[in-house]
């Protein structure tokens, strides 16, 4: 068992040095080594002893272990083949940590976390944030809280309110299902290899129902996307690309109370609802 903080520069040049590791580009693997992101992190979680969590990319088992620490129940799924046997080590003692080896998009999360709420912590590899930040939370998975690594131009964008240049259907979507907030900038520094990149800790609360009630989800999030397939175009000129006549748009618009010289960046989630609804009739 290492007694060491794997949370430091040190530790981890000696775990991958030991295991003849290197980080992987083509993963988006950049190793943690700030023991006090790892502790803003697990605080955010606010992690309890015997609370569920699945770790998404636990690596070497830097955040694992802070999680571990304390007293969370961790199942780790990492998709490296070659890492399981590694957090084997770098892990060794914790025995209330599992780790699964397999691609969080393909696996069965439900069956694996088993029944009851869980919390997700992660440090996302930034090229397939998006993917799978959506795919937890369209799953309708019985996760409380999420809190996750990201790129700060991500995040901005998951927090980003109606007219401004960062809102659009990420925004939407994120806040349909839950009440995301930044909680903590992270440096390049804070990792090696450090990225190119700025980034944060996001803390997304999941709503027990979405943000707005539509009668059509699928209808609802096909008009956003929409709306913001090209930024430029009016809201009554986005709504064609749907394939509707100009009279039913009109009468649509009417019913929602909706401008259709606005653009879509305009809209609120509950003017998106009003109008899905308004289709949907």
């Amino acid at each position: 068992m290492i007694q060491s903080v794997i949370a430091s520069k040190e530790v981890t040049r000696h775990i991958l040095k030991a295991f003849g590791l290197h980080a992987s580009k083509r993963l988006g693997q950049n190793f943690l080594i700030d023991a006090d992101i790892v502790h803003g992190i697990v605080d955010a979680a606010d992690i309890c002893p015997g609370d569920r969590v699945l770790e998404i990319g636990p690596g070497i088992g830097t955040l694992t272990q802070g999680l571990a620490e304390a007293g969370a129940e961790v199942t780790a799924v990492e998709l490296d083949k070659k890492l399981p046997a590694v957090l084997a080590k770098t892990l060794e003692g914790y025995d209330k940590v599992r780790v699964v080896q397999g691609d969080i998009l393909k696996i069965d999360i439900q069956t694996v976390m088993g029944p009851g709420s869980f919390k997700v912590v992660a440090n996302l590899p930034y090229y397939i944030t998006t993917p799978i930040l959506m795919s937890l939370l369209e799953q309708r998975l019985p996760i409380t809280r999420l809190v996750t690594m990201v790129q700060k131009e991500v995040a901005e964008r998951m927090t980003a309110v109606p007219g401004t240049k960062a809102y659009g259907a990420l925004s939407v979507a994120v806040q349909y299902y839950a009440a995301p907030r930044i909680v903590l900038d992270v440096p390049p520094q804070s990792f090696i290899p450090a990225p190119e990149v700025d980034s944060v800790v996001i803390v997304c609360d999941v709503r027990e129902k979405p943000a707005v009630e539509v009668k059509d989800g699928q209808l609802f999030f096909r008009i956003v996307r929409a709306a913001f397939g090209q930024r430029r175009k009016t809201f009554n000129n986005a709504l064609k690309t749907m394939g509707l006549e100009k009279e039913t748009i009109g009468h649509i618009l009417l019913k929602a109370g909706i401008d259709g010289q606005r653009r879509g960046e305009t809209l609120s989630l509950a003017e998106f609802a009003a109008v899905a609804d308004a289709v949907g009739q």
